[in-house]
């Protein structure tokens, strides 16, 4: 019996594929999500129009898992509704002192509105 060997998929090609798609459920313009994830806006369109992967082990990467994560978070609070989902990243937010998708800007803010989801969605 001869076994055939499944190519593992690219992780880079992978992870740049579902970032896209995020920032799109989330309505994050291109220039908006090379601000988040600290790559140049030219990359991002190369990577949502040729394919291109972004490294998992880069910072970028990391801040890319992030935003994954951020999106996997709200869409079960908002009921994967788009119009939930756009109002509340772009709703000022009480405890979080600002704007979701503004805070997403910075590291800090990114990691503190993903925590504050994760919170929400442990006491739901």
């Amino acid at each position: 019996m001869v076994a055939h060997a499944v190519a593992s998929p690219d992780k880079s090609l992978v992870l740049g594929k579902a970032t896209i798609r995020a920032a799109q459920e989330l309505e994050l313009s291109h220039a908006a999500l090379a601000r988040v994830i600290g790559l140049s806006e030219p990359t991002i369109s190369r990577i949502a129009k040729e394919g291109r992967g972004i490294d998992p082990e880069s910072k970028a990467g990391q801040l890319a898992l992030l935003v994954i994560r951020l999106f996997r978070s709200l869409d079960p609070l908002v009921g994967a509704d788009r119009q939930k989902r756009h109002d509340w990243l772009r709703s000022h937010n009480k405890a979080l002192n600002g704007t979701p998708a503004k805070l997403m800007e910075t590291p800090q803010g990114l990691v503190l509105t993903l925590a504050y989801l994760d919170g929400m969605r442990a006491a739901a």
